[in-house]
């Protein structure tokens, strides 16, 4: 399996972006996927997730009510859209997916496959 992330950039603070991960290989709708985050000198962090089907939803108190993560299986996409960014949301955002039953989705180390990181700034 192989996940794409793109959409990042540059916005201020109050703007948003919608981030996207392609994947590709695999049975894409039986996944559950997740977006983590990582700014520099500080650790991975959990931010959103959906199971397979996107009827449950899981997000970071710190972002909630404000990103909203959702997905196409036919076009074995997740998106992550963002709306009132602030600059403590600056980070590398990266996709993954979790093709196995067991362990949450809140959980980096559930997950098998990783996409490489798109960059996330948000001016002040």
């Amino acid at each position: 399996v192989q996940l794409q992330a793109s959409g990042g950039g540059l916005v201020q603070a109050g703007g948003s972006l919608r981030l996207s991960c392609a994947a590709s290989g695999g049975i894409f709708s039986s996944y559950g996927m997740g977006w983590f985050r990582q700014a520099p000198g500080k650790e991975r962090e959990f931010v959103a997730a959906l199971t397979w089907s996107g009827g449950t939803t899981y997000y970071a108190d710190s972002v909630k009510g404000r990103f909203t993560i959702s997905r196409d299986n036919a076009k074995n996409t997740v998106y992550l859209q963002m709306n009132s960014l602030k600059p403590e949301d600056t980070a590398a955002y990266s996709c993954a997916a979790k093709t196995g039953v067991f362990g949450g989705l809140r959980s980096a180390r559930t997950y098998d496959y990783w996409g490489q990181g798109t960059q996330v700034t948000v001016s002040s």
